[in-house]
């Protein structure tokens, strides 16, 4: 490698590799090829069969303690039909601004981590710690052959981190703003509650079932689930959908069922909450068939030395005091709590999944730097 690679040229590049989820695959083979130049030690995973194929890579650099890892993903959402200035994969710049799908979630993210490693390798050759990355190709997707599997690999493989950052885009509206040390839990149930259709005239002769998902309904959203807790606020529960499918306005309907969502913190569990979802279901209407998927559990990654050095790294580059918080959605960081302490910090993210997404130059320099001063905190 020649020298410290410009961050701005390598974001531009990847985002000319269309990788709509779960990416094909080109964009990590040309990342691989810059990493396996820096010295590092590529491995290509791809998990999963016919179209959920996902391209996985995990590169690692060195084999001393600590072991730092920067994690993220290289697909990124559809572009939309139109309203594109400029091209979705033409990786153009302009007034200050890198344009392109994925500019800031997450290839910008990608690429500063790299060109912060290609300027760290520049005056520390040879670290003492080491540093790798996690990178998926279904973050944007079902998420079933990416992060977690990469992982049970990686703990299979004793390449177990000591702490992990992942690059998603954590600032709302300037960089320095916000560290995100956790994350809510999410579970989606469905409430389908079996009746008899008959005339609404004649009620005795048939069984509502509306009725009583209304009492479950009722319940479910009556009474807070918590009052929140040291890292994060209340539990939400809320009502996504609620159908019958009955256009007539004379006919009790037969099957009545209804969709939710709650994004909980560390207070519970999934198991829990499906739990308790189910108990009430039965109290309300005996028989009324749920369906639970849990997303991700709650997790919280309490400040110490790895998130302490994140924020002074945040810190000294921005001038900025950044927020240590736990809000939003989900993100793979949820995987990653299992095996080791995570947190997350990456660009600017007024623009992502929109038309015309971008990031401004400057917070890619400012996100390199940011990544740069962590690395020599942590491995020099």
């Amino acid at each position: 490698m020649s020298g410290p690679l410009n961050v701005t040229d390598l974001a531009a590049d990847l985002i000319r590799h269309p990788s709509v989820s779960p990416d094909p695959g080109e964009s990590q083979l040309a990342l691989g090829a810059i990493l396996s130049a820096m010295g590092f030690t590529v491995t290509h995973l791809p998990f999963g069969e016919g179209a959920e194929r996902t391209p996985n890579l995990f590169a690692r650099l060195g084999t001393g303690a600590p072991h730092l890892c920067f994690a993220g993903h290289t697909d990124v959402v559809p572009p939309g039909s139109a309203g594109w200035t400029h091209g979705p994969y033409a990786g153009e710049v302009a007034d200050g601004r890198l344009y392109g799908r994925g500019a800031c979630d997450m290839k910008g993210g990608i690429a500063a981590f790299v060109a912060a490693v290609s300027a760290f390798l520049a005056d520390h050759p040879e670290p003492r710690g080491s540093i790798s990355l996690l990178i998926t190709g279904d973050e944007e997707g079902p998420a079933r052959f990416g992060t977690l599997k990469v992982l049970e690999w990686m703990q299979a493989h004793d390449q177990i981190p000591d702490f992990c950052v992942v690059g998603e885009p954590t600032n709302p509206t300037q960089m320095g703003e916000v560290i995100k040390i956790g994350r809510r839990g999410s579970i989606n149930a469905r409430i389908t509650v079996n009746g008899r259709q008959g005339h609404v005239a004649y009620p005795h002769r048939a069984d509502n079932p509306v009725h009583r998902l209304l009492r479950i309904l009722n319940a479910l959203t009556t009474e807070p689930l918590d009052s929140g807790s040291e890292w994060f606020e209340p539990s939400s529960l809320q009502v996504t959908s609620i159908d019958v499918g009955n256009p007539a306005t004379n006919v009790i309907p037969a099957r009545a069922s209804a969709a939710l969502n709650i994004r909980f913190n560390e207070l519970h569990t999934g198991a829990a909450l499906a739990g308790w979802i189910s108990t009430i279901c039965q109290r309300y209407a005996p028989g009324a068939v749920v369906e639970t998927q849990i997303s991700g559990e709650s997790f919280v990654t309490k400040p110490g030395p790895e998130v302490d050095a994140l924020a002074t790294a945040v810190r000294t580059v921005t001038g900025r005091e950044p927020r240590l918080d736990t809000g939003g959605g989900t993100s793979d960081a949820r995987f990653i709590a299992l095996y080791c302490p995570v947190a997350e910090f990456g660009l600017v993210g007024t623009s992502m999944h929109q038309v015309d997404e971008h990031v401004s130059v400057d917070d890619l320099r400012a996100l390199t730097l940011i990544y740069e001063d962590l690395l020599k905190r942590m491995v020099a």
